[in-house]
């Protein structure tokens, strides 16, 4: 009787650790790894929602590609956050031959430079008109709208605003084969207000987000993301085809010294002189060595990364910001990009050169 027992038991934990290696989280990667999961995976589909028929993993993987032409884009921003969206707008627009700029919205944003979410949403339109005008390109003003006046107030109810509005009606214009590219470099409330007015929209759009912190970092706590955990939950759980800029641990690295912008700013256009001055204004007040963070560059970066030029970055299983400031592991298939090594020198020498050539 004892050692039927022992059998049984036997069988049991032997079925436990069966199901554990079916039912793991999946990682992928472009050099095709962990083949097995893969094709199990290629047969399944991502989050359903309303629209066409979700994709399966090989669809999703293939619509995360780096797109090597040029393509369609909008930008979704805090401007007046820190300094560094100011870079990150100049330099989309310095790739206008690859990065075809449709719409640019002003994002939400609170700390010590805004009194509320709304109020950081209004400077950053403000910046934004600022930017485009040392741009020489007030062409877009007209094409920039205002975004959310607040936050999400849970994963159901969407802040409606010209943004969202725009990326709603914008989106229905493209198609899986041809996505418009969602560029967003602030707290993604714009982004998953629309797709919560409109799930189907997330059939025709990539969104490439610069937000959270990298898988391996301790926690998830990024401005970009705290800001609002429930649009990023919104996002995360869409199906629309994602890329992660992750912050701390990834896209960290891209930072320039003083005097790199003494150097390669300084002097050579009034945007370049702005562009300088701000970063001195916001970091020159510490003691010590200092670099700047422009990171957000990054985000407008991966669009024009052929070959890998300026980083890398590998298929993943899928990820859900939690409230808690983790990341959780559902046990569910689907695949997205996941940036996850910038090279910083070959992407800040292709910045300050094309900042500078800006007339």
């Amino acid at each position: 009787m004892k050692r039927l027992f022992a059998i049984l038991i036997a069988v049991i934990l032997v079925m436990q650790v069966l199901l554990g290696c079916k039912t793991a989280n999946t990682n992928f990667s472009d050099e095709g790894t962990n083949t097995e999961s893969t094709e199990q995976g290629s047969n399944s589909s991502t989050n359903t929602g309303e629209g066409e028929e979700a994709m399966n993993i090989e669809e999703m993987k293939k619509v995360l590609r780096l797109p090597n032409r040029a393509v369609d884009v909008v930008l979704d921003t805090d401007a007046y956050n820190e300094i560094d969206d100011q870079f990150a707008i100049a330099y989309m627009l310095a790739n206008d031959d690859r990065i075809k700029c449709q719409a640019i919205y002003a994002a939400p944003f609170l700390n010590n430079r805004s009194e509320s979410a709304k109020d950081g949403m209004e400077k950053s339109y403000n910046e934004l008109v600022h930017i485009l005008t040392l741009c020489k390109r007030e062409d877009m003003i007209e094409k920039s709208y205002k975004g959310s006046e607040s936050f999400l107030v849970d994963e159901k109810t969407p802040v409606i605003s010209d943004a969202a509005n725009d990326l709603v009606r914008r989106a229905k214009s493209y198609s899986r084969e041809n996505p418009l590219y969602v560029i967003a470099i602030g707290a993604i409330t714009n982004i998953a207000s629309a797709l919560l007015i409109d799930p189907s929209i997330k059939d025709n759009i990539v969104i490439v987000w610069l937000g959270g912190n990298a898988r391996h970092w301790v926690n998830t706590a990024e401005f970009n993301m705290i800001q609002d955990i429930a649009a990023a939950r919104v996002v995360f759980s869409s199906g629309a085809p994602l890329v992660q800029l992750p912050c701390e641990g990834v896209v960290s690295s891209f930072r320039i010294s003083e005097t790199e912008i003494d150097k390669y700013l300084v002097g050579k256009n009034e945007l370049c002189d702005y562009l300088a001055s701000n970063v001195k204004a916001y970091y020159g007040s510490k003691e010590g060595a200092w670099t700047a963070v422009i990171w957000d560059v990054t985000a407008v970066a991966w669009l024009i990364n052929d070959g890998g030029r300026y980083m890398l970055d590998r298929y993943e299983g899928p990820i859900m910001p939690e409230y808690n400031r983790h990341y959780s592991y559902p046990d569910k298939e689907g695949v997205m990009k996941y940036v996850f090594h910038i090279k910083r020198d070959e992407l800040a020498n292709d910045l300050f050169t094309k900042l500078a050539n800006m007339q």
